[in-house]
Order: structure tokens, then sequence, then C-alpha cells
């Protein structure tokens, strides 16, 4: 018995963000980044006129994970950093699906870390929405993967010694084929980049910078706070010079193979002079090298490239060995070749 093998054509339908509400409550703390995330994807998913029964929330563990509990559609909650190695089963299975895969920094970058690489390396058409507030948070405020160097938490009680994770580059150099960066009050950006990546066919990684108001409270404040978040963070646009700044006074440019944060009008520099973005560039060095980036952060879309995704190959793979050699026959593969009865 063989699994779905094609993807059947989408049937837009008519549907609302109170269609995508489950029946649970919801459940996160007062003022947590999450709230944000939720709404925002409910409202993208009715838009995208794609039936509930279409998509599945896939989640590990953490409170990010408690996401499918709280979608009207299918979801599995998983078991800590497996939730990739589950989604890319449940695609292979039936690539008719809409996978999302909900995860935290804690769940992803450790313990599953390795399942996110290699989902991503081998371009699995999921979309990773990885929440990260540098921190631990639904186990009481230890360190995370993305803590930064110094971070005093009960874990860490004279300063965390690890080197964070930088999640974007991470999924640049596993070659995920779609990468960006938003915050949970961003919502509008959020929703937009919510959205390309739903049209996106392969791997699909998504940073969203979020606060944990109880364990790491302005955890991104230096960052999106509106007071100060024109001149701490240039926005990705493709086609565009990396302009940033209240004053749009400042920019990026290359130089050899880092980026150099320069002053417009300042020693003849204009906007001729500076980096233009390439989302669509086949290579991602020049992505990667932004990613580095810490000041300003770069926010939006890094990456987006089409490549097979790995369940349209496997299929393709199966369908092309049943023509070559037939549909095959489980018990005489079971018995057949080097056996042994076991007494």
């Amino acid at each position: 018995m063989s699994v779905i093998a094609t993807v059947a054509p989408e049937v837009p339908v008519k549907l609302h963000k109170t269609d995508f509400q489950s029946d649970q409550e919801v459940r996160w703390c007062p003022g947590c980044g999450d709230y944000a995330i939720l709404a925002a994807a409910q409202q993208v998913f009715a838009k995208l006129g794609v039936p509930r029964h279409k998509y599945v929330m896939v989640s590990g563990i953490g409170c990010s994970s408690r996401f499918p509990y709280y979608v009207n559609t299918y979801g599995f909650h998983t078991i800590h950093g497996r939730a990739p190695a589950v989604a890319t089963g449940i695609k292979m299975a039936n690539p008719d699906l809409h996978v999302w895969v909900i995860t935290g920094d804690g769940d992803a970058l450790s313990i599953g870390g390795n399942h996110l690489i290699h989902a991503l390396r081998r371009n699995v058409d999921l979309k990773i929405l990885l929440f990260n507030n540098r921190i631990y948070g639904l186990t009481k405020g230890q360190y995370s993967p993305t803590s930064e160097v110094g971070k005093v938490t009960k874990s860490t009680p004279f300063g965390s010694l690890d080197q964070p994770v930088n999640p974007i580059s991470l999924a640049l150099a596993a070659e995920a084929t779609f990468v960006a960066r938003t915050a949970d009050i961003y919502i509008p950006h959020m929703q937009d980049i919510l959205t390309q990546a739903a049209a996106h066919k392969g791997s699909v990684f998504i940073e969203i910078l979020q606060n944990c108001i109880i364990f790491n409270d302005g955890a991104f404040k230096d960052t999106t706070d509106r007071a100060m978040r024109d001149d701490k963070q240039v926005m990705l646009e493709h086609g565009k010079p990396l302009v940033y700044g209240k004053n749009r006074d400042r920019g990026l440019r290359q130089r050899g193979l880092d980026l150099e944060v320069v002053e417009l009008g300042k020693n003849g520099v204009t906007e001729k002079d500076l980096l233009v973005h390439d989302a669509f560039a086949e290579s991602q060095a020049l992505a990667y090298v932004l990613s580095r980036v810490e000041d300003p952060v770069p926010m939006g879309i890094f990456r987006n490239v089409t490549r097979s995704s790995f369940e349209t190959r496997a299929h393709a793979q199966i369908a092309a060995m049943k023509e070559k050699f037939g549909p095959g026959n489980l018990d005489k593969l079971l018995k057949g070749g080097e056996t042994w009865m076991v007494k």
C-alpha cells in the first residue's frame, strides 16, 4: 500500500479568524508575546483560503508548543526537540497537507538541533516558526541556547559562559530555502512574512523575537522598543538599499567579506554605495554575512529561493522504482535473502 504521491489542487474557501480558534482556553502568562503570534497566524490562515482539514500544527515541548491546542486544525504535540522529525513523516505520508512546526529556542536549538538542521537541509516543505525569547520559560527561567554571554539565570547564577546560537545563521548554513526574522509586536510585518512563507514550497525558517514577560522581560527591548527601534534595526526589502535610522541617514555598506555601518552624506557616501538586498540570490553568502550583523538588527526575509522539496524528490524516486521493478511484494521481501528463524 503506497503513500499519497500527488498534491491535489487547492480550492479556495472563505474562512475567518474565528474558524481557526479552538474551544480550548488559551493559557499563557498575561502579556506573553505568544498571544500576538497566535492571533497573527490565525488571521493569515483564514486569508489563505485553505480548508482547515489540510493544516497540521506540530510542536515539541515548551510554552510555544501549546500552539496546536489553540488552532482548530489537526495537530500533534510531540516530544522535546522532535517536532521536525514528526512533521517530516506527516509531509512524506501526505504531501497535500500544510504542515507548520511551532517550536522555541530551547526546544529547537538544544535537544532538537539535529532534527532542525536536517529538516532544513533536506528542504522538506515545512513552515518552522521558532519563538525566540532567550530563556527556558516553561521550566521557570533557565538559560537557553540563545541567551547572551553573562546571562544570570537559575541555572547560571554567576552568568552564562556559552556563546549563543544565532538562529538565522544556523538556518542559512543548513541551506534552508526561506529564512526570515520578525517580532511578536510587529503584527502586519509578521503577517506579511507568514503569508509569503505559506506560498513557499520548501523549508521555511522564521525566527520570531518573542517576549517572556515573566522570566526574561525586555529581552529585545533595545531592538523593538518604539523609541529606539528605527536606530537599532534595518528592514530587509528585496531590491532596496539597506538604509535605516530615524532620519534614514545610515546604512550598511559591503567592505570585503563584512558589512560596515556608514553615515549617508558623510565623506561623500550616498545610497548608491550601500548594499542592495537580494532575497532571491541563489547563494546564501551575503545573507549569512547579514545575519551576523548585531547593530542594527536585520528584520525581514534574508533568503527566498526555489528548489525541489524533499517529499517531491522522494515520491518521484518511489514512482521511478515502481516503474522499473514493479509494485513489489512485502511478503517476498521479508522472507527473501538472508533470513533466519529465532527460537
